[in-house]
């Protein structure tokens, strides 16, 4: 820890030096600048990753609460295919933050992420960090089996840095989980400090690939507060539950915010062969 306070201390005073020598910016600029960030080093990246605590999985329960792209198979093999379509959509338009979100309640958007997220670190060369921005109703840690000692909202209030908070799974994986609802989410996930502390996330772990759990578009405004920090937004919906004019609005709605990187219909019923080779005969 140690060793990484010490970089992260020389990479923030290379950019304060940088900052120093730009110049003024011009009448009619805007007054703020968020993040002009020197380049931080591969190491200091490596050793960011490394710093992070470990976080210890039961795979058998997780299985048992349908988190099953641990490891590849024929049940993980949807979110595979969602992740690599991911993969190509984020390369093709250059984006990184991606925002995965649900119509109402109850279409399995978080077990969705959960293991999208694990499919991804079964991607060796990718750095992806989960984020749980569903600071009303936040399910990814119960669901994960995890006991969080803060929330995100202490991290995006600067109460804790993330290297205090984060969890990391291998080493390509980072989750930033939270203990229980905070109060206010609306208010915070649209404020400058938040989009500040996402841009030092980025600064400092360089992910490819940040995926937000953001609550419900019905449940709040706060999904509407937060879809302006991200590059897309795939929408989950539940197969036999969710309407079709609720899939259109919502559409709708996230477009208005962001870009709509596609629409994954959860919850349905599909044969062993329907995504590619029929593992059982193969």
């Amino acid at each position: 820890m140690e060793r990484l306070q010490v970089a992260v201390a020389k990479a923030r005073e290379a950019r304060n030096r940088e900052r120093a020598e730009r110049p003024a910016p011009a009448p009619g600029q805007a007054a703020a600048v968020l993040s002009s960030a020197a380049p931080t080093t591969p190491e200091v990246v490596t050793a960011a990753w490394q710093a992070l605590a470990e976080m210890k999985v039961d795979r058998a329960q997780l299985n048992r609460k349908r988190v099953v792209s641990i490891e590849t198979g024929p049940e993980a093999g949807p979110y595979d295919l969602l992740r690599t379509r991911i993969i190509h959509q984020a390369q093709t338009h250059g984006w990184k933050r991606v925002a995965v979100v649900s119509p109402h309640s109850g279409c399995g958007k978080t077990t969705t992420v959960a293991n999208l997220a694990f499919s991804f670190g079964r991607q060796r060369d990718l750095r992806t960090m989960l984020i749980d921005v569903d600071l009303r109703r936040p399910a990814l840690a119960t669901l994960l089996l995890q006991k969080p000692a803060h929330t995100m909202a202490d991290v995006f209030e600067g109460r804790i840095p993330f290297a205090e908070h984060g969890l990391r799974y291998g080493g390509n994986l980072a989750f930033g989980l939270n203990r229980g609802p905070v109060r206010n989410p609306s208010e915070l996930l649209q404020s400058l400090q938040t989009r500040q502390v996402l841009e030092d996330l980025d600064e400092t772990y360089a992910p490819d690939l940040m995926i937000f759990d953001i609550s419900p578009l019905m449940a709040s405004d706060d999904n509407i507060a937060f879809l302006q920090h991200v590059d897309c937004a795939v929408l989950v919906a539940a197969a036999e539950r969710t309407p079709m004019d609720q899939i259109d609005v919502a559409e709708r709605q996230i477009s208005e915010l962001t870009n709509v990187m596609g629409i994954v219909l959860n919850k349905c019923r599909y044969s062993g062969g329907a995504y590619g080779y029929d593992y059982g005969g193969y």
